[in-house]
């Protein structure tokens, strides 16, 4: 993908940007055009195009995540040993005198352990955080000495985004030219909530009444009554950001997966106050989709482990069965309306469709279909079709099951936005009862209708300021509810025929 954009420099006479450059010692401009590569000269290997720059970013993006988590540890590691402590804090020497003989022997054999600690371990403990606190001091000075620099790169940037926007705009009728006579989903503006966290997973139950919002390491149970969100209650069991949401539709139960490959089960009580009543640890890393069938005994889960697993319901879920085929992270499953087959897509270039076998009782990968580009939303459409969204460009494509192959095959596109995904999540959906896909491409949620002559056609693109754009539609398509990294609210749109 490439902007097109011109040079800033004076006198290279508006050449088009070409790349940028990620050398960390260089003090010239990011972007360059081919004039500007003799300015880079001694570090040419650093120049990269537009494309691998996002991996570059995203890698950095996964080194601060680790950075977060090592430091999240020494905290919980201080916090532990902090706790041995409190008895001490709250004692009351003045009370001294009316502790008993044994509770001062204890007293006494505590203080004593805590002194030869304090000997050897302690002096140690204080070397580590003074070295510490001058690695950090020394991160924020390097931070602040780049200031300007990153001034230069933000408007840089912002100078990116704007022409970005200008250039979709002019190649993408579906944002300039709405139909006014179609049917559209209308922001409530009053409806709105402000969180500033990340708010990457959200989830309708099956009536629309409840909302749970995925905020950080918590779980927010919202009431959503005559069109307005109530908080009702805080869940805490995850220790990282949770991914996934999904409420079961038989029973009052939902589901919750996070960063670092916790699968929750939770169920609401005859107070209706939700419990966690199981947790999985089976995968190795963070969960990015979970599904189940209609019945509700079976959940199919996808993770950055590379692997596809199920699971079968008895008196707890218990996993049957392990699709090690992908060779990178699985960024979404989709269950087809016999339930006998699951497709699946992520960052590895390969859809794969994995069919049931009454013969076997196994699940099998019956066709692997080789893509030229990553995508992370995919979604059946009907058991003979099924939708899957490139990361890159502006077309979306059909697949379609040849009659007499019985092997899916591309045949059609659908043009939507133009744009580069970087995020995953999101699901592609299909909502039966419309005859609507809502599919999320780079800073937009495209709502897609099926025509009756089986066509798909672009119905409304609501455009955000920003990729990092999270949310789900109500299962009957009344209600689609979002949040993003630019406004940092809690949307709702609400259904209205053209």
């Amino acid at each position: 993908m490439q902007f097109q954009i011109t040079c800033n420099q004076a006198d290279h006479q508006n050449q088009q940007i070409i790349g940028f450059c990620i050398d960390s010692s260089c003090t010239k401009y990011r972007s360059y055009c081919n004039s500007c590569i003799p300015s880079h000269s001694e570090h040419l290997h650093k120049l990269t195009s537009l494309e691998f720059l996002y991996q570059w970013i995203e890698q950095g993006i996964l080194s601060i995540d680790s950075v977060q988590k090592n430091v999240q540890k020494f905290k919980v590691a201080l916090d532990s040993l902090i706790s041995q402590f409190l008895p001490y804090f709250n004692l009351n020497i003045q009370e001294f005198s009316q502790l008993g003989v044994s509770e001062i022997e204890k007293l006494i054999n505590d203080l004593c352990k805590i002194k030869d600690s304090e000997k050897v371990l302690f002096i140690q403990l204080n070397q580590l955080f003074d070295q510490g606190q001058s690695i950090i001091n020394e991160i924020l000075k390097k931070i602040k000495n780049q200031t300007n620099f990153t001034q230069h790169i933000n408007l840089q940037i912002q100078h990116l985004n704007q022409d970005k926007l200008n250039l979709e705009k002019q190649n993408d009728p579906f944002i300039l030219q709405p139909n006014p006579k179609s049917n559209t989903y209308v922001l409530m503006n009053q409806n709105s909530i402000k969180f500033d966290g990340y708010c990457q997973a959200i989830a309708f139950d099956k009536d629309c009444s409840t909302v749970a919002l995925g905020c950080n390491k918590l779980i927010k149970i919202y009431e959503f009554k005559q069109e307005m969100l109530t908080l009702i209650q805080i869940l805490d069991e995850h220790k990282d950001y949770i991914w996934t949401l999904n409420f079961m539709k038989k029973t009052n139960q939902f589901l919750s997966g996070d960063r670092i490959g916790l699968i929750l089960i939770w169920s609401r009580n005859n107070n209706n106050q939700w419990n966690c009543s199981q947790t999985i640890k089976e995968h190795t890393d963070s969960i990015r989709c979970l599904i189940l069938n209609n019945n509700e005994d079976i959940l199919i889960s996808s993770s950055n482990d590379n692997k596809i697993k199920f699971w079968i319901k008895k008196d707890e879920w218990i996993c049957q069965q392990t699709i090690s085929d992908h060779e990178k992270t699985v960024d979404q499953l989709s269950l087809n309306e016999q339930e006998n087959q699951v497709i699946s897509c992520g960052r590895d270039k390969q859809i794969l469709v994995i069919e049931y076998s009454e013969q076997n009782q196994k699940w099998v990968v019956i066709q692997n279909i080789q893509i030229n580009s990553d995508g992370y939303r995919i979604c059946f459409i009907n058991n003979n079709q099924f939708t899957f969204q490139p990361n890159q460009g502006n077309l979306m494509h059909l697949y379609e099951m040849n009659s007499i192959s019985q092997q899916f095959t591309k045949t059609k596109d659908i043009a939507v936005n133009l744009g580069y995904d970087r995020f995953g999540l999101f699901p592609q959906q299909f909502i039966k009862q419309k005859q609507l896909l809502v599919g999320k491409h780079h800073q937009c949620v495209n709502l897609i209708r099926k025509t009756e002559n089986d066509e798909f056609k672009v119905e409304q693109s609501i455009q955000f300021d920003s990729y990092g754009l999270y949310g789900q539609m109500s299962d009957d398509g009344e209600y689609l509810i979002t949040w993003d990294y630019s406004s940092k609210l809690i949307q709702i749109r609400k259904y209205k025929e053209g």
